[in-house]
């Protein structure tokens, strides 16, 4: 099972978005999601403050930032390895 990050805030409504897209992948690959709030840290704030939502593969440097689509979620979440910079476009 793949543990997925996925960095947020309360009041995000891109966030909430982007967890509709998680859910819907989770229903039909084995991963975990683990919600990171990133208002409980300076550092994660500094480095998403701008960009949440963002999403992460535990044990990867590999994130997928929004905008997303359930495909290309579906692409960073496959067994293939994403490369570390991987983007995806609207």
């Amino acid at each position: 099972m793949k543990t997925v990050i996925f960095y947020t805030t309360s009041g995000c409504h891109l966030c909430e978005q982007a967890l509709v897209l998680l859910n819907q992948v989770q229903q039909v690959k084995d991963i975990q999601i683990e919600t990171v709030d990133i208002a409980d840290s300076d550092h994660l704030i500094e480095r998403y403050g701008i960009r949440i939502p963002v999403i992460r593969l535990e044990d990867a440097e590999c994130e997928l930032g929004w905008p997303f689509s359930i495909d290309a979620l579906e692409v960073f979440l496959s067994d293939r390895d994403p490369t570390p910079d991987f983007t995806a476009s609207p």
